[in-house]
């Protein structure tokens, strides 16, 4: 009675008490209860309490509802029939409401069943009983109603903790039981008040795997009640719901199936055929016409094989979606939008006609299909580009309204693209030019330009400008004569720009493309003066232009770097921001890379010059100015750089480049060590110098490798990690560079071993680890010869095996990639002569090792880990066969039987024998799950399986 008091006043307290801090107090607490065992009895005893408010009731019975699904291990088994009785009362007690109670009742109810097997209920199992109920008090029959429809929906719930085992046998149960229920359904019909209830419960019956054949349904009373429902006056809700189950039980399977469900499809299809009028009724309601719109597409997506043979009678489905895609509003037109998709893929893709047999067959049938389905896309085309459209009061859009409206112009530019792969986008080219020209015709000169239908047809034309031909010479041209022409409003210039880069291709191969470059600099001059949002698409059009027409682009080169400079110096007049300006760097960039060496030489001087001098100018000023600089003064220009070596594919001038650098480089990395931005910035361009310089780097990589090993030991920068493993990708072949990569390997791993000896520092340094290991990968890749037979090998293998379960999860997933490389050595030619020296390290620590990825994969790191960790299980398997698996064997008998059985353990043993003996691992994959989803099946149990396994005790002395 005092904790029922306490939960009540707790109750209270989360919901009235007027100080946040109580609130979260109470909250806490309740939380905490729940996962008591006495929250069985005082949940049980305040539902069945007459005098219980309503905050109450719903509280207790949400708690009883988890405790069924998630712990119910902790009853004994003969708690199981007092249980279900209580819930039984429970269930008739609330049979009125309140409904969010009754409905937690019912899933609890439904969750128990999952747990106890069918015998426990007796015969015929929980359905079977449910029956006896429902006729013993037939008072009760709403409530029993809700069960019936929550039963097969627990099926698929993963929140019950139940075994995998069981829960498939509780969907053979409830297949089993099918016939029955469908005879209890169809014996409450007769109750008109609970037709809807009926029709719910039905629905949810069919979405099991039922198996019951097409020409059975198609008479059953069930599904014809649905069908008439859907003349009434008023659409019944559940009557649609079960006619949109029947479509997709319908199409289940593959095309062979069919004649099995034809009678079913043709007592469907005409039925909702005849709804099509409604669509246009706008005194329906609108609820009422989205339903509609769902069975239509509902038909389309699922007959959409049927609906690709062009048959006159798929056609009137088509020309029904058609309808449908035409309504006014947005939300009911895109339901058919999958539809068009997976019909484009029916129509174009080669899969879609290999029954047709040999080439000849299959493009005669191709072609037939096109040219029957070539005008329904060109009124798509028509029915869904008007929607890209800014709104009147598009200025007035809240920021979620703004994200709404771009959401529905990707959907329909992900339209047009399907028409395009129908039509072919030059052809579709010329459907959206036509919407152009009228747009730009009502442009006019007034006062109050009207530029919105002309920014909505060049939206459409840049939708598909990837499905147009460079070769395209007759709308191409004209379009691109028509963009100098068009008012220089901030939102249709920045469509112009967007539309003027997606077209770089078409401007690089179409003979008048050098003579059209003058006037597309010009606009994306005009965007980068106008607004940000302008200067964004223009600056990234320039990036797509020299791109593609790089070459021709040497010509302007004077013209480009005065633009180029004036965005680098942050000229007043342009809106580009520091961000943005990195397209025009990395554009230059990319022209430079077409010049002759000599001149790409000079040109690399003049583009470092603006952004050299700023920073030469903070170094000088001395020691004191550079340290309290704030690193954005520092990045926005040293950003610049890695984008330009990146992107100047000229090696030698690169290496010259970096060479002249180094000394402003290393004042700043000696002075800003500390600055994780800056050396994270420093850190990137010096990888990209290295990348490109290659071999031509000379002393200027020894000189870099000797400062961050260095600095390394005093700040422990992840990113000095990240570049050496760049410097490994690149010279770990070199025997000229064995010397100092020993060196820097040694000096870099046995530091960061030093750093990470325990799990909480791992948590603490997650990109350390994430860079450590994604170094040690690099080495076994590219300088085993170094790495392997060094002292910090094993230092590392230990290292890996304290973070293996780190929760982070990119240093989780560099440690077992780590780990995969080292057992996957003798998969690699260049690495096989290092397995002696790895199993000396590796075996000593196998079963260790193995405890702890078992311990990873039942629960120690996050279930949406589990890919890699199975691949690093199964290599480490595959690596040490008999041995692996009898450290699995020992790691796997520590778990105790409350917790995992005999045939599970077997099954999980089984695959690794499999993967032993040289099994594809991608089949081994269900029982591994299996085994990770029965450690995690509740808090409980996977409290008990991880203190068995006790993954963050090593017991193991570094062995030399």
């Amino acid at each position: 009675m005092e904790l029922q008091n306490t939960v009540k006043e707790a109750l209270n307290a989360l919901y009235h008490h007027p100080d946040d801090a109580f609130r979260m107090q109470a909250d806490r607490w309740l939380q905490d209860f729940q996962r008591t065992l006495d929250a069985w009895q005082v949940a049980d005893n305040l539902l069945h309490e007459p005098t219980s408010n309503l905050e109450t009731l719903i509280f207790c019975s949400q708690t009883l509802r988890s405790k069924v699904q998630r712990d119910f291990e902790e009853l004994p088994s003969e708690a199981f029939r007092p249980l279900r009785d209580s819930l039984n009362n429970l269930l008739r007690k609330f049979h009125k409401g309140p409904p969010k109670v009754r409905t937690q009742i019912s899933i609890a109810v439904a969750a128990l069943a999952v747990h106890v097997p069918a015998d426990d209920w007796g015969e015929g199992g929980i359905v079977n009983w449910l029956r006896n109920e429902m006729n013993s008090h037939p008072e009760y029959v709403p409530g029993f109603l809700e069960l019936l429809t929550v039963l097969p929906e627990e099926v698929y719930n993963y929140k019950i903790a139940a075994r995998p085992d069981r829960r498939r046998q509780f969907e053979k149960e409830l297949t089993s039981q099918m016939e029955v229920t469908l005879n209890i359904l169809t014996a409450c019909l007769n109750i008109n008040e609970l037709k809807e209830q009926v029709l719910e419960a039905f629905s949810s019956w069919l979405r099991l795997k039922h198996g019951i054949p097409g020409s059975l349904l198609a008479s059953h009373p069930l599904v014809l009640t649905a069908l008439a429902s859907l003349n009434s006056e008023l659409l019944s809700e559940a009557s649609v719901n079960v006619i949109s189950e029947l479509i997709h039980y319908s199409a289940a399977g593959s095309l062979s199936d069919l004649p099995v469900h034809m009678p079913l499809i043709q007592v469907i299809v005409p039925q909702v055929m005849n709804l099509k009028a409604q669509l246009r009724d706008s005194s329906k309601d609108e609820e009422d016409v989205k339903a509609i719109a769902r069975l239509f597409a509902d038909m389309g997506d699922s007959y959409v094989e049927l609906i690709a043979t062009g048959s006159d009678e798929s056609m009137l489905i088509v020309h029904a979606l058609l309808e449908v895609t035409s309504h006014p509003e947005y939300d009911i037109a895109s339901m058919t939008f999958n539809f068009w998709h997976s019909l484009q893929l029916n129509l174009t893709k080669r899969d879609a006609y290999i029954s047709f047999g040999n080439d000849a067959s299959v493009e005669a049938e191709r072609k037939r299909r096109l040219q029957i389905f070539c005008p329904v896309y060109e009124s798509l085309v028509s029915l869904v580009s008007f929607r890209v459209q800014y709104p009147n009061d598009y200025q007035d859009l809240s920021y979620e309204d703004l994200k709404e409206f771009k959401q529905t112009r990707y959907a329909v530019a992900d339209v047009l693209i399907d028409a395009a792969l129908v039509l072919g986008g030059d052809t579709t080219l010329k459907l959206l030019y036509v919407k152009l020209v009228e747009a730009v015709s009502s442009c006019g000169n007034s006062e109050q330009i009207e530029w919105r239908p002309a920014e909505a047809a060049l939206f459409c034309i840049r939708a598909i400008s990837n499905y147009v031909s460079v070769g395209e010479a007759e709308i191409m041209p004209q379009v691109m004569g028509l963009l100098p022409k068009l008012p220089k409003q901030a939102q249709l210039l920045q469509t112009v720009c967007y539309t003027v880069g997606a077209y770089s291709k078409w401007l690089d191969a179409s003979p008048s493309g050098q003579s059209i470059l003058p006037s597309v600099i010009d606009i994306l001059m005009n965007g980068m003066s106008t607004s940000e949002d302008s200067a964004a698409a223009a600056a990234l059009a320039f990036r797509h232009i020299c791109a593609d027409c790089r070459r021709k682009l040497c010509g302007f080169l004077d013209g480009l770097f005065h633009i180029y400079n004036m965005t680098v110096n942050g000229e007043s007049s342009l809106k580009v921001t520091a961000e943005d300006s990195l397209h025009l760097v990395e554009a230059l960039s990319m022209v430079i890379t077409e010049l002759v060496p000599d001149q790409a030489k000079r040109a690399l001087e003049a583009l470092c010059l603006p952004v050299v001098a700023p920073l030469q100018e903070i170094v000088n000023q001395g020691l004191e100015v550079l340290n309290k600089k704030p690193s954005n003064e520092l990045t926005v220009h040293i950003d610049r750089f890695a984008y330009i070596f990146r992107y100047v594919n000229h090696p030698e001038a690169v290496a010259d480049a970096i060479q002249r650098l180094w000394p402003l480089f290393k004042a700043i990395f000696d002075i800003r060590a500390w600055d994780m931005r800056t050396m994270e910035s420093l850190c990137r361009s010096c990888k990209y110098a290295v990348r490109t310089s290659g071999r031509f780097m000379g002393i200027t990589i020894g000189a870099m490798l000797e400062e961050i090993q260095g600095l390394y030991k005093q700040h422990h920068q992840p990113c000095f990690l990240y570049l050496s493993s760049e410097v490994i990708k690149i010279f770990g072949s070199d025997p000229s560079c064995a010397s100092y990569l020993q060196n820097l390997i040694e000096a870099l791993f046995m530091h960061t071993t030093r750093l990470l000896t325990n799990i909480q520092e791992f948590t603490a340094r997650p990109d350390i680890a994430d860079d450590c290991f994604l170094l040690a990968s690099r080495c076994i890749r590219y300088c085993p010869q170094l790495f392997i037979p060094s002292s910090v090998f094993p230092a590392l293998i230990d290292c890996s095996m304290v973070g293996i379960t780190v929760q982070h999860r990119e240093a989780s997933n560099s440690i077992l990639t780590f780990l995969a490389d080292v057992f996957d050595l003798a998969n690699s030619s260049k690495s096989e002569q290092y397995i002696s020296r790895r199993d000396a390290i590796i075996i000593p620590r196998g079963p260790v090792l193995l405890r702890i990825l078992i311990a990873a994969l039942t629960g120690a790191l996050p279930s949406s880990r589990l890919e890699p960790v199975t691949y690093t299980l199964l290599a480490l398997t595959r690596a040490y066969k008999a041995q692996a698996l009898e450290w699995a064997k020992e790691s796997v008998s520590l778990i105790p039987a409350t917790a995992v059985t005999e045939k599970e353990r077997s099954r999980f043993l089984k695959a690794l024998s499999d993967a032993a003996l040289g099994c594809d691992i991608n089949t081994l994959a269900v029982p591994i799950e299996e085994l990770s989803d029965v450690c995690r099946r509740n808090r409980n149990v996977q409290e008990i399986v991880q203190g068995a396994l006790r993954p963050l005790e090593l017991n193991v002395r570094p062995v030399s």
